[in-house]
């Protein structure tokens, strides 16, 4: 839910702590590709997800998202249970497969399809560039592919040629 909400790439989900996440604001601050720092908004269904996670944390580790292996984690200190890029990646294979999803979705899939959905919805291309931590605008608009039929109502509805 996070990785939809936010757009974030899975090495940045990896390298939150729980001290990074703010509910109030709903903003967590990310350290991007670069060393850049942006900030990304977390949605209702995300917040809602992220509290009720929390919840049922009962540590006091540093990391957002931790490993729970048994027996074997209680010999482990909080920077060896933090989530790794690959634990992520099958915990989205598994999850799409439970849900029903034909593809062979990744996190970024989901940060594509944040990105899509953003941009099909009229969200400004430069926006999203800044939620993405894009520094190149072309990189950006890989994402409008599946955006341009709306281009299409644009220029209907903005182009003085048209009545």
């Amino acid at each position: 839910e996070l990785l939809f909400s936010t757009g974030l790439r899975v090495s940045e989900l990896t390298s939150l702590d729980v001290g990074d996440v703010n509910l109030k604001t709903r903003e967590i601050p990310v350290l991007g590709k670069g060393r850049k720092l942006r900030v990304v908004f977390v949605s209702d269904s995300a917040e809602e997800a992220l509290k009720n996670y929390l919840g049922t944390r009962d540590d006091e580790y540093k990391p957002l998202f931790i490993r729970y292996k048994g027996g074997d984690s209680k010999n482990l200190e909080g920077e060896d249970l933090r989530l790794s890029v690959r634990s992520i990646q099958k915990l989205v294979k598994r999850y799409a497969k439970i849900a029903g999803i034909a593809s062979d979705p990744t996190p970024h899939t989901l940060r594509h399809t944040f990105a899509t959905d953003l941009l099909s919805r009229g969200a400004d291309i430069r926006s999203v560039q800044e939620l993405l931590g894009h520094s190149n605008i072309a990189t950006t608009q890989i994402y409008t592919h599946i955006t341009n039929p709306r281009l299409k109502e644009v220029h209907k509805k903005y182009h003085r040629g048209n009545k």
